[in-house]
């Protein structure tokens, strides 16, 4: 009885370490463009929403990535 109680709560330990390493893992945050391809935070892009032709950059925000405008026009180059 001694050896199933200990092989019991020797599972018990692994599943714990196991969940509690799956919750530290870093969720890979990014914004996408009109395409839908991958924009890495920090980055710019030029942006043409509802007639309008803003630049802005992929941020944070409430955990949220999300599209900050940061100049009234688009840089052409």
């Amino acid at each position: 009885m001694k050896k199933i109680t200990l092989i019991l709560a020797l599972l018990s330990a692994g599943l714990t370490t196991q969940s509690v390493a799956q919750a530290r893992k870093t969720v890979d945050c990014y914004c996408t463009d009109k395409s839908g391809a991958r924009v890495e935070l920090g980055q710019t892009r030029c942006m043409n929403v509802g007639g309008r032709v803003f630049m802005a950059r992929c941020e944070m925000s409430l955990n949220v990535p999300m599209w900050r405008e940061q100049e009234s026009s688009c840089l052409t180059g």
